[in-house]
């Protein structure tokens, strides 16, 4: 009877992957933040995994997978499907081992992510976009990898890749060895990075709580440690791009299960404050999956205190475009953004004695669509109003509908609030 046997990555096979990736991925700094600290009343430090050259741990997998090829894939070239941070890991280790690739992107990739991806790999690679999803690009690239023979570079299904990703594990026990780590908070995606992380603090740190940070739009991770089976969403909310899939890697749900201590989800819009804080308080720039970890921190208030935490902040490509999507989400989450469906009465100073009799002093008009309907004896307008307090929200609709303005609160639609946010 043939046994079946479960992947673990070992201790040498991780050490052979930081051996291999020395002067070539940054040993990024492990450093204590100041304000998480007090808030917290806990010490807790970041892995500034953004602080890697192409702003990611990707490399970490990526170069590992890479160079570990045979001569035969080599000559083979190599393709992979990404629209983000494993193209551009991808990218610099083509350049770097000078190995012909071709990188499958989504169409609507932005052409900052594109030009990052060309740069790093610059005449070792192709970027051939396909489709509209990265769901289209994976399946052109796998189908290339099929005809041409090429070897595929999985993102984070790939026990190479979960080795190599597995070195930010060891960094983080090197350089804290003077003092115990209790907590340990890794965001997670495929699972590739939790995998490797944990996998190697269950064998130098046993009594080290790892814990896994999923956005609350693609829980794939939580959803299929509670099913006990590795299951796929239906859908999901692609916000947190470098964390949003619809499915967990095979390998690293077999190894996470066993390993982490808890997964947990966080809502985008907290994701998207904790963004906007980062950088206007600590000047540092995240992507939304870069700032999982910080988010889910309130969760073990109780918990951490007075421990040693560390939070692996795990990229920076975050694209200057998203920032104003950013900011409304996170107004949206602490709840002092708010669209309305308005009814004007069709007479002159409808809309003045809405602004001087409805809104307060401090209500700020951040959106507006006025459609005028001659055969009705209201007309309506979408508005977008910006709240100081959410303690504002209450007062500011009751004065709406003893005053006829009321027609719908459109917050709690998502069908339709879709198409504003």
């Amino acid at each position: 009877m043939e046994t079946k046997t479960t992947y673990r990555p070992t201790l040498k096979a991780i050490e052979a992957a930081a051996e291999k990736l020395q002067g070539i991925a940054s040993v990024t700094p492990l450093i204590k933040n100041a304000r998480y600290s007090k808030d917290f009343d806990a010490n807790i430090y970041f892995k500034r995994e953004d602080l890697q050259v192409v702003r990611s741990y990707k490399i970490r997998g990526a170069y590992n997978k890479i160079a570990s090829l045979s001569p035969s894939q080599i000559e083979n070239e190599i393709v992979c499907a990404s629209a983000g941070n494993h193209a551009q890991g991808v990218a610099i280790s083509c350049k770097l081992l000078k190995i012909k690739g071709t990188i499958f992107m989504p169409s609507p990739t932005p052409n900052q992510k594109i030009e990052q991806v060309k740069m790093f790999g610059q005449e070792f690679v192709e970027v051939v976009l396909v489709g509209d999803t990265f769901d289209d690009a994976y399946h052109a690239a796998m189908q290339q990898s099929e005809e041409l023979n090429k070897t595929f570079v999985h993102p984070f299904n790939d026990e190479k890749v979960i080795e190599g990703q597995a070195t930010v594990g060891l960094e983080i026990i090197d350089q804290a060895k003077t003092h115990p780590i209790h907590y340990v908070f890794v965001p997670v995606g495929g699972g590739g990075l939790a995998a490797g992380l944990s996998s190697v603090f269950k064998i130098l740190s046993p009594q080290t709580k790892i814990i896994s940070v999923e956005p609350k739009g693609a829980p794939a991770m939580l959803t299929s440690i509670r099913a006990n089976r590795n299951t796929e969403l239906s859908t999901i909310d692609s916000f947190v791009d470098g964390a949003a899939v619809k499915r967990v890697g095979d390998l690293s749900f077999a190894i996470c299960k066993e390993t982490l201590h808890r997964v947990v989800t966080v809502d985008e819009g907290k994701i998207c404050q904790t963004i906007l804080d980062l950088y206007n308080k600590d000047a540092i720039v995240v992507e939304p999956a870069g700032a999982l970890s910080l988010c889910a921190l309130d969760q073990f208030s109780k918990e951490i205190k007075g421990k040693n935490v560390v939070c692996v902040i795990s990229g920076s490509n975050n694209d200057i475009t998203r920032m104003a999507e950013i900011k409304e989400r996170a107004l949206l989450y602490a709840n002092l953004k708010h669209y309305f469906i308005i009814k004007f009465p069709q007479r002159a100073g409808a809309l003045r004695d809405f602004v001087v009799d409805i809104l307060g002093p401090t209500d700020d008009i951040t959106h507006f669509e006025y459609t005028k309907k001659v055969n009705r004896e209201n007309d309506v307008a979408v508005v977008g109003l910006q709240l100081k307090s959410p303690e504002d929200l209450e007062p500011l609709i009751t004065k709406m509908k003893l005053n006829n303005f009321y027609g719908d609160y459109l917050n709690d639609k998502p069908d339709l609030f879709q198409f504003l946010v």
